[in-house]
């Protein structure tokens, strides 16, 4: 694949326009916590009506999109959240849709795609990563949407930028949840060209932290993955396209424990009384271990898909490598 270009400011406010009464306009709102140095701020995407910033990307991915293509049906790869945003957008549109998501996938994610009329096809790990890398499954049929390499999915993921930039002009990082890239990148494309004095920082969990390995070994990295509650973030390697992107636009990753994790997932429950999967916490965790800086740091809390069993778990104080 090509390697990417940082997203053209005028194709974000393109997709701002376009996703005008489709998406929430998400809140930002500050974190109730002592503890930091910093000036934390939630950017709550757990707000969406699929509980996820994957909305944005989808849905302005199909809309930017033939018509004719998306008739035809579509599809992608993903954990979950993408494939709720793209059912979502699929339903609104009335299209067929199929997703293709990995054997370890949470049941909470597969079950709002099949309330969301989406085929739910779950294949062993290393085929769904196939699909991430290769951009196709052989056996699917209609369009594929990317769930992280896609600019028009990015363009979408940066319309987060704008509002954060109006809520908080004084912003000084952002720390956001990193998967394959494509939400951190399409933020960071448009904080670079209206700020590019904020500081932007990848949050990713020690069992699965590519980025950090290709920035330390500075080139795309492969790591040993291993599956854990935090399952929206995280991967086997960094995707070749984005590997350029991705150090271009960012700072660095900040790396955090599962440990880490899940104190920060209670402590948005208890403080703010937001229900934060993995992923979100990830960034908060990051935020509250000092990486980000002093100043005033926006985490974007990416989505709140977490099965209650899981949920129950870190709320009881469980170890995290007990956790379902």
């Amino acid at each position: 694949m090509k390697p990417l270009q940082p997203i053209p400011l005028q194709q974000v406010k393109a997709a701002r326009r376009r996703l005008r009464g489709k998406v929430v306009r998400t809140p930002l709102v500050p974190l109730n916590a002592s503890q930091s140095a910093a000036s934390i701020y939630l950017k709550l995407e757990n707000l969406q009506p699929i509980g996820s910033f994957k909305l944005r990307g989808a849905a302005n991915a199909m809309l930017a999109c033939d018509p004719e293509l998306v008739r035809q049906g579509v599809y992608t790869a993903s954990a979950g959240n993408m494939a709720q945003g793209v059912a979502y957008q699929a339903q609104r549109m009335g299209v067929q849709c199929k997703v293709l998501v990995p054997d370890h996938a949470p049941r909470t994610k597969c079950r709002a795609v099949e309330r969301l009329g989406g085929e739910v096809i779950k294949v062993p790990f290393e085929e769904w990563w196939r699909v991430l890398v290769e951009h196709e499954h052989p056996r699917m049929r209609g369009l594929f949407l990317h769930p992280v390499s896609d600019e028009r999915v990015m363009a979408g993921n940066g319309t987060i930028a704008l509002e954060i930039l109006e809520d908080l002009p004084d912003v000084e990082a952002v720390v956001i949840p990193f998967g394959g890239g494509g939400l951190s990148c399409g933020i960071a494309s448009a904080l670079r060209a209206l700020k590019p004095e904020v500081r932007v920082y990848a949050a990713e969990v020690e069992t699965a932290a590519p980025l950090k390995a290709s920035l330390l070994k500075g080139e795309a990295a492969s790591i040993d993955y291993r599956a854990s509650f935090v399952d929206g973030i995280g991967g086997k390697s960094v995707l070749s396209e984005m590997w350029p992107l991705a150090r271009r636009l960012l700072h660095d990753s900040l790396v955090v424990s599962l440990a880490e994790t899940a104190q920060a997932l209670r402590l948005t429950a208890e403080r703010n009384h937001v229900i934060a999967e993995g992923a979100g916490a990830a960034a908060v965790a990051a935020a509250l271990g000092g990486g980000a800086g002093q100043g005033k740091v926006v985490c974007v809390i990416s989505g709140g898909n977490i099965d209650s069993e899981r949920l129950i778990a870190v709320l009881s104080g469980r170890p995290p490598h007990e956790i379902p």
